[in-house]
């Protein structure tokens, strides 16, 4: 379901993030975009709303992996009050680490894929996001002799891709881990 008022939602955005950066003393800016032009992308990795930062302090927003990033993001879906489905629809970046990382997490399923095929068992990606999970089980949709389950909870949530037809134990946890 999409955002019901896009440019609403995108003032609301932009005067929470201008309190944060004036009152943190960040030397950053931002734009906000509504529908952003993203070329390259397919239509489930497009969000709805699109805040790109930059300036000096962008590096703080990225260190250890981007965890500012992450929560700047985390406070916006919770201050717009924007159900965890619908978390997807707005995405924040910077220095294009959503496009690097969207490279990446593709790679990363393609290369899980060819494991599953070559050695018949299930490959455990370590814990991610709900959003880089979504990105992975829909890079692997179509793969028709795969298929893909999220397993855990909260923290500790990943995604597993099985073979179309294997068979497990309800106590057997799936081997193998890659990266996040």
């Amino acid at each position: 379901m999409p955002i019901p008022d896009k440019i609403a939602a995108a003032k609301k955005i932009n005067e929470f993030l201008q309190s944060i950066v004036t009152h943190g003393g960040l030397r950053l800016k931002y734009r906000i975009m509504v529908d952003p032009p993203i070329a390259e992308q397919r239509d489930w990795e497009r969000p709805e709303i699109l805040v790109d930062f930059a300036g000096p302090d962008s590096v703080l927003l990225l260190d250890r992996g981007g965890e500012l990033l992450r929560s700047l993001e985390l406070l916006t879906f919770e201050m717009l009050r924007l159900p965890s489905g619908e978390h997807e629809k707005i995405s924040f970046d910077c220095q294009n680490q959503r496009s690097i990382r969207l490279q990446e997490l593709r790679m990363a399923a393609s290369v899980a894929a060819e494991k599953v095929r070559k050695t018949g068992t299930p490959y455990q990606f370590a814990p991610m996001s709900s959003r880089e999970r979504r990105i992975v089980h829909l890079a692997l949709r179509d793969e028709a002799d795969l298929h893909t389950e999220s397993e855990g909870e909260g923290m500790r949530r990943c995604l597993v891709v099985y073979p179309k037809d294997y068979k497990r134990a309800a106590s057997n946890k799936p081997p193998g881990r890659t990266i996040p």
